[in-house]
C-alpha cells in the first residue's frame, strides 16, 4: 500500500517533467519559425560593419590578443567585452557568412525565452506548480515572438540584446537557489552572472532592483511579515543585500559613461524639459507598440521639442494612473506592481534622460524591460476569468490566436531586414523626418553607383540634421564620384567643422584640394592631420610630395621633404613603393642625386613585385632626369589635372 501510493504520487511529476520540456521545445520551434528566415538574409550597413564585418580585430577570430583588446577597448563607444568576443567567435567558426552570424543570435533568443519560462516557472510555483507553468509559458512564448523582439534578434550588431538576455535569466535563477538556500557560494555565483551580463550589454545595470521587486513578488520575501517594523527592517535587510551588486552596477555606469561620452554631447543641446517628456511618451509608446505592433522601424527620429502638450499629459496621466493602481492593488494583486516596477525600472538607462544618440526610442530597448508587463497582464487575465465557466477554453483560444497574430506580424517585420535596401526602404514608408533612413538607404544607392539617387537622399539627410556628419561625408563622396568637387568640398568642410579632428578627411580634403591645383590649401589640410597625429605617413608622405616637386618655388622645400619622406619610409617599413618615389623626389630636390637613383631603383623592384608596372615605369622616367641631375617637378600641383598620388 505504501509503496503503491509513492509511485502514484511519482507519476504527476514525471507528467510536470515533461510537459515543461514540451513546453520548451515547443518555444525552441515556435521562434524558430518565425527568425529562422534570417538565415537567408544578409548585414546591414548600420552598425554591422563597425560591429563585425570591417573590424579586423574581429574578423581575425579568436585569438589571445583579441581577447585582450575586447576587454582592454571601448568598441563602438561601449565596453560590452563578452559580446566582442562572441563576435570573435562567429568569425573564427564561420568566417564573414552572414547567415551564420543570424544563427547565433537566433540560437540565443531561443534560450533567453525557454530561461524565461523556467524563471516563471520556479519562482512562482515551484516544481509542483501546476496553474503557473501555463502562465510561464503564454509568458515566454509572447516574449519569443513579438514583433518588438525583432530589431534584437535580426540585427546582428544587437548581439548584446540576446546575450545579456541570456546572462539576465541565468542571474534570476541563480538568485531564486540563493533564497532558497542561502549561501556565500549562491550569492557569489549570482554576481558572477551579473558581472558577465554587464559585460554583454550594461543596460542590465537596473537588475538589482528588479531582484529587489521579485523578492515583493513572487519570492514573498517583504510580504507576509507579522508588523510592519518587522516588514521595514526586512526590507533594510534586502536592500543591504544588494549593495555588491549595485556596486558593480556602479561601475558598469562609469565605465559606459565614459565611452559614450562623445555620443551623450546631444544632450547639451536638448533641453531637459524636452528628454523628459519625451521619456513620458516613450513609456506609453512602448505600451501602445506591445498591444498594436505595426509601423516599427530600425530608427525613430527623436521629436526634439515638437510634442504635442496633450499627447505629453495624456501620457504622464495614463504613467500616474497605473502606478497609482499598482500601488492600490499591491496586497490583492501583488505581481501588478512587480511588473509595473520591472518596467518602468529597466527601461531608465535607455529612456532618453540622458540622451545617447539621435533616436527618440527604439524597438530594442523593450527586448527585458516589457517582459514585466506581459507578467502583469498574463496573472492578471488569469485572476480575473478565474471564476469563468469556460475559462480554460476560452483562454486556450485566445492564447492561440494572440500567438498566432504576434507570430505573424513578427515574421513580416522580421522580413524587412533581408538586407539594407529593405530595411530602410521600409523605416522611410513608416517614419518622418527620418535623416538617419535617408543617410543609410543613400549610402546603398552609392554603393551600387546609382549617384542621382544616392545625392537626392544623402542631401534630405543633410537637410533634416545639419550636424549628421555620417550624412555630410556619404554627399561628399557621391559628389565627388560625380565629378562635383567644389559642392563635395562644402560638404567636408561642414564634416571638418562636426569633427575637427577627423584625420581621414582632412587627408581627403587635401587630395582634393591639390585636384583642384590649391596646394597651399592642401599643404594647411595636411599640417593639421600632423598636429593631431604626427606619425600619420599618409599626411607626411603627401607633404613631402608638395615639398619635393612643386613648380612654385615659395612651397618648396627640400629639407624638410627629406626629413618627412624619410619619416614615413620608417612608418611604412619600407613596404609602399610609392614612398620610395616621393623619398627619391625629396633627394633630387636636395642635390643629392645619387641617393635619388638608388632609391628610385629600389622602389622599381618593390613595385615590380607588387604588379604595379604603372609606377615602376614612372620610377624609370623619374631615374632619367635624376641622372641629368634635374629635380622633378609635378605640375598637376598647379593646374590641377590629377593627384600626385592617388592617396
Amino acid at each position: 500500500m505504501h509503496q503503491r501510493r509513492a509511485q502514484s504520487t511519482g507519476r504527476p511529476k514525471i507528467s510536470r517533467r515533461w510537459l515543461r520540456l514540451g513546453i520548451c521545445i515547443s518555444l525552441a520551434v515556435l521562434t524558430w519559425v518565425v527568425f529562422g528566415q534570417l538565415l537567408q538574409y544578409d548585414f546591414i550597413n548600420y552598425d554591422d560593419p563597425r560591429y563585425v564585418y570591417e573590424n579586423t580585430n574581429i574578423t581575425n577570430g579568436l585569438t589571445i590578443g583579441g581577447i585582450a583588446w575586447a576587454f582592454t577597448h571601448i568598441h563602438s563607444m561601449n565596453w560590452h567585452p563578452l559580446t566582442t568576443i562572441s563576435h570573435m567567435l562567429d568569425c573564427q567558426l564561420y568566417g564573414l557568412k552572414p547567415g551564420a552570424h543570424h544563427f547565433t543570435n537566433v540560437l540565443l533568443h531561443s534560450i533567453v525565452a525557454i530561461l524565461l519560462l523556467l524563471v516563471l516557472q520556479r519562482m512562482t510555483g515551484g516544481p509542483s506548480g501546476s496553474g503557473s507553468i501555463w502562465r510561464s509559458a503564454f509568458v515566454a512564448a509572447v516574449f519569443a515572438i513579438h514583433p518588438l523582439r525583432v530589431e534584437s534578434v535580426a540585427w546582428i550588431a544587437e548581439r548584446k540584446d540576446v546575450l545579456s538576455g541570456v546572462f539576465f535569466m541565468l542571474t534570476l535563477l541563480t538568485y531564486f537557489r540563493y533564497v532558497r538556500v542561502r549561501s556565500i557560494g549562491h550569492y557569489l555565483t549570482v554576481l558572477f552572472m551579473f558581472a558577465l551580463g554587464l559585460m554583454c550589454k550594461p543596460m542590465l545595470v537596473t537588475l538589482p532592483f528588479v531582484l529587489l521587486v521579485l523578492d515583493y513578488w513572487p519570492l514573498g520575501r517583504i510580504r507576509g511579515q507579522k508588523s510592519d517594523v518587522s516588514g521595514h527592517e526586512n526590507l533594510v535587510m534586502l536592500v543591504v543585500e544588494k549593495i555588491p551588486l549595485v556596486g558593480l552596477s556602479a561601475i558598469s555606469s562609469v565605465v559606459t559613461f565614459l565611452a559614450q561620452r562623445g555620443a551623450v554631447g546631444w544632450t547639451e543641446q536638448l533641453p531637459v524639459l524636452a528628454r523628459i517628456n519625451n521619456a513620458v511618451v516613450t513609456y506609453a509608446a512602448y505600451m501602445w507598440q506591445m498591444l498594436w505592433p505595426v509601423k516599427l522601424a530600425v530608427f525613430y527620429p527623436h521629436p526634439e521639442s515638437r510634442l504635442p502638450l496633450w499627447e505629453i499629459i495624456l501620457c504622464l496621466l495614463l504613467l500616474i494612473g497605473i502606478t497609482a493602481a499598482a500601488v492600490v492593488l499591491r496586497k490583492s494583486r501583488p505581481y501588478f506592481i512587480t511588473g509595473w516596477l520591472w518596467y518602468l525600472g529597466m527601461l531608465v538607462p535607455v529612456i532618453g534622460l540622458v540622451q545617447v544618440g539621435w533616436q527618440g526610442r527604439a524597438d530594442r530597448y523593450t527586448y527585458l524591460p516589457q517582459i514585466g508587463l506581459y507578467i502583469a497582464i498574463t496573472w492578471g487575465i488569469a485572476d480575473v476569468t478565474a471564476a469563468w465557466r469556460w475559462q480554460r477554453e476560452i483562454l486556450t483560444a485566445g492564447t492561440a490566436i494572440v500567438v498566432g497574430l504576434l507570430s505573424w506580424r513578427a515574421s513580416v517585420q522580421a522580413s524587412y531586414w533581408r538586407d539594407s535596401e529593405t530595411l530602410f526602404t521600409h523605416a522611410l514608408a513608416v517614419t518622418s523626418n527620418n535623416d538617419v533612413a535617408e543617410n543609410n538607404l543613400g549610402i546603398v544607392f552609392l554603393q551600387k553607383g546609382n549617384l542621382d539617387e544616392a545625392i537626392s537622399l544623402l542631401q534630405a539627410a543633410v537637410d533634416l540634421r545639419p550636424e549628421n556628419s555620417p550624412a555630410h561625408e556619404n554627399l561628399a563622396k557621391a559628389l565627388l564620384q560625380k565629378g562635383q568637387v567644389t559642392d563635395a568640398l562644402v560638404h567636408y568642410r561642414r564634416l571638418l567643422e562636426l569633427q575637427p579632428d577627423n584625420i581621414e578627411v582632412h587627408n581627403i580634403v587635401g587630395t582634393v584640394l591639390i585636384q583642384q591645383g590649391q596646394a597651399r590649401e592642401a599643404v594647411e589640410e595636411w599640417q593639421k592631420v600632423l598636429a593631431i597625429q604626427p606619425d600619420n605617413g599618409n599626411a607626411m608622405s603627401n607633404l613631402a610630395w608638395v615639398f619635393a616637386t612643386s613648380p612654385d618655388d615659395s612651397l618648396r622645400d627640400g629639407a624638410k621633404a627629406v626629413q618627412l619622406a624619410e619619416q614615413a619610409m620608417r612608418i611604412s617599413g619600407g613596404r609602399i613603393p610609392i614612398i620610395f618615389r616621393t623619398l627619391a623626389a625629396a633627394y633630387a630636390e636636395n642635390g643629392r642625386f645619387s641617393e635619388a637613383i638608388q632609391t628610385a631603383q629600389r622602389g622599381i623592384e618593390l613595385a615590380n613585385s607588387r604588379g604595379n608596372s604603372g609606377l615602376a615605369t614612372e620610377l624609370q622616367s623619374n631615374i632619367v632626369l635624376y641622372q641629368e641631375r634635374q629635380p622633378l617637378r609635378d605640375p598637376s600641383l598647379t593646374n590641377g589635372s590629377s593627384s600626385p598620388h592617388g592617396e
